[in-house]
């Protein structure tokens, strides 16, 4: 978690919503990502599925059995529909994301009995240093549009 928070907090110095996210096999780090979004014009660039996608490269295989994904923030339904499809074991998560969860807060698409894959989940690991980056981020953005001259 604490790589996940690390890449989080490289997201944020990118004017990025600073979400972070690892996936380890077997104790190693086989991708990495952080939010993209903006940098990229992307709407799918969430540093889960960047993640996702170089630890797929990674092991050569769609299919990530046996794999854990550390996100500093709950996945979106976007995020948790791929998990599943990858296969993914186990994601560990830090905070809660009350507006797009897709994994226990606002969905919970990795217990849905209609899905063939189901994924273990942890949630509110280092809860409080992932909530104070994003609400730090956000606390900056809102200033920064109340300094802004009306036009």
């Amino acid at each position: 978690m604490l790589l996940a928070l690390d890449l989080g907090r490289e997201a944020a110095r990118q004017g990025e919503t600073p979400v972070g996210a690892v996936v380890v096999k077997n104790g190693e780090v086989i991708g990495s990502g952080y939010n993209r979004v903006e940098i990229d014009n992307d709407p799918t660039a969430h540093g889960e599925l960047i993640a996702l996608r170089e630890a797929c490269r990674t092991t050569g295989d769609w299919r990530l059995p046996g794999v854990t994904l550390y996100a500093t923030l709950e996945p979106c339904v976007m995020c948790a529909a791929a998990l599943i499809h990858a296969r993914v074991e186990r994601v560990v998560f830090a905070a809660r994301d009350i507006r797009w969860g897709g994994i226990g807060s606002l969905f919970d698409l990795s217990h849905d009995p209609r899905l063939n894959h189901h994924v273990e989940v942890v949630s509110g690991v280092m809860e409080e240093e992932a909530a104070e980056l994003l609400q730090g981020f956000f606390r900056g953005l809102r200033r920064a549009e109340d300094s802004r001259p009306n036009l």
